[in-house]
């Protein structure tokens, strides 16, 4: 389907190339963003900006405009006397909103008071065939915010601010990361085993090597393999893949942080992730503070530690411990008509059993930030189990506003551990749990050579966002979400939504 552009605006463009003016010319060096430019003093001389001309007060012999950055906005002024009158009357004919400009003058204030650029020079830079949307209003629906991101942050200052705050999130946790001597490294994004994690992964044909290879689910088995290597702290900006539901929380791709310690426990893993979150959010916001469900924490305040078990005792009466078998569980589950809201139930095993009802229970009424810990080791395939109770594992996880945001343990460095666990969830695979991990050998044989003690971390960085920005959609924290096809024909998504809808 072709794009039907705006016809004046199309005159205009052959006019400029009848003039042999290029419309699209291939750079222009400001001396200043518009941002920089705001914090320059009355009569700096020879300053150069440029952006996109968001609005264009034509009043004679003065046009006021303001140009837009993602920096900020700023006024610059045509004036007859200035710029001359052929050039103001090109002004007038050429220049739309929504062009990009770039302008050259000195810095005055208006008898309003505000800071301005004089013009004495002007430059096409590329013009819009399209107009932006209406000026007073902006862009307000949802699913076309989502749809066209690049309209939405043109449009809403509060979008621009929100995606500012993750990116600054995002730059003091790779900071904080790096202050701390771990070293950045990339893994494969497909691979021949979908390992790592408890989910459902997208599968793809390799041409060349005429293999089946699965997108990466989780980095953890490579970054441990680097352990094994000699490498001491490592982490990872990957983006992962997971072939389930969308939901409010949740999508198909999404950026994850790992991150692992030689020489740590969970505990050490504890201190460090708490202090790297209270760290990001300071430079993100200015202060330790989130709001969650309607109510503000300081994150520097103490946060409680709660086990598996017992909130899931408290959240529906049923105590895991009582039940040793997925038979068992799921039997109480259904006494206690707890819908876990799975098809097939009891092709489960019991560690997917536990992690779906303390999912349905519990984790939607963790609000305050809270450490979880003491998770069964069902549930728990790759963690290292306690030497005190060995049915739960080293492990905890960040919980804020009813969601998960970061999981980590105690590495399992044991490769006979590791292989009978992996055997364990083969047999499950071949009963029919589809969401039992996939053995990974390969991994074994590395742990074989050994693998020293270790700690490691995951946090999706957009759940992360999301915390920091309050908001209740991952969409609203991605800049380009994978939606339906617009010519696509109706069909509910796998969340009840009409298709590209806000969830």
């Amino acid at each position: 389907m072709t794009v039907e552009f705006d016809p004046v605006r199309v005159e205009k463009l052959n006019a400029l190339r009848a003039d042999n003016i290029n419309p699209y010319p291939d750079r222009y060096e400001p001396t200043h963003t518009l941002g920089a430019v705001a914090e320059l003093e009355e009569g700096t001389a020879g300053v150069a900006v440029c952006g996109r001309v968001v609005a264009f007060r034509n009043m004679g012999n003065l046009i006021f405009a303001r140009l837009q950055d993602i920096h900020g906005q700023f006024q610059v002024i045509f004036e007859k006397k200035t710029i001359g009158p052929d050039k103001i009357k090109w002004v007038k004919k050429t220049i739309d909103v929504g062009d990009h400009i770039g302008v050259k003058g000195d810095i005055f204030r208006t008898k309003r008071g505000e800071l301005s650029v004089m013009i004495a020079e002007v430059t096409l830079l590329s013009k819009g065939l399209l107009p932006l949307p209406e000026k007073w209003h902006g862009l307000q629906q949802i699913e076309l915010c989502q749809r066209k991101r690049y309209l939405d942050l043109t449009s809403n200052g509060e979008t621009r601010e929100r995606f500012t705050r993750c990116i600054n999130a995002t730059r003091a946790l790779r900071g904080f990361l790096e202050e701390n001597e771990f070293v950045e490294t990339y893994t494969p994004a497909m691979s021949p085993v979908a390992s790592g994690a408890l989910a459902t992964p997208f599968a793809a044909h390799h041409n060349a090597l005429d293999i089946e290879v699965f997108f990466r689910i989780a980095p953890e088995t490579y970054l441990k393999r680097l352990l094994v290597g000699g490498f001491t702290r490592v982490y990872e900006f990957a983006r992962c893949f997971r072939n389930e539901g969308i939901s409010p929380q949740h999508m198909q791709d999404f950026v994850m942080i790992e991150a692992y310690a030689a020489y740590w426990n969970f505990r050490d893993n504890m201190r460090f992730t708490r202090e790297m979150i209270i760290s990001a959010v300071k430079a993100a916001l200015g202060h330790a503070r989130l709001t969650l469900g309607g109510e503000e924490f300081d994150l520097e305040e103490p946060w409680p530690e709660v086990t598996f078990r017992e909130v899931i005792e408290r959240d529906c009466g049923i105590d895991i411990d009582d039940h040793d078998s997925a038979e068992s569980l799921l039997s109480a589950v259904r006494e206690k008509k707890i819908d876990l809201d799975v098809e097939a139930p009891e092709k489960l095993g019991r560690g997917n059993l536990i992690d779906l009802l303390y999912k349905r229970v519990s984790r939607p009424k963790i609000n305050a930030p809270t450490f979880l810990i003491e998770h069964p080791v069902d549930v728990s395939p790759l963690a290292r189990r306690n030497e005190e109770r060995p049915n739960v594992v080293d492990r905890y996880q960040i919980l804020m506003g009813g969601t998960e945001l970061v999981n980590g343990y105690t590495e399992l460095s044991d490769p006979l551990d590791q292989q009978e666990r992996f055997i364990q969830q083969q047999e499950l695979r071949e009963k029919g749990d589809a969401e039992a991990m996939a053995p990974e050998y390969d991994f074994v044989e590395a742990l074989g050579y050994g693998m020293p003690p270790a700690s490691g971390w995951g946090m999706s960085v957009e759940r992360f966002h999301m915390l920091l920005c309050g908001t209740d959609n991952i969409r609203d924290v991605v800049f380009f979400p994978l939606m339906r096809p617009e010519q696509a024909e109706s069909a509910p998504d796998s969340d009840g939504s009409e298709p590209g809808a806000a969830t």
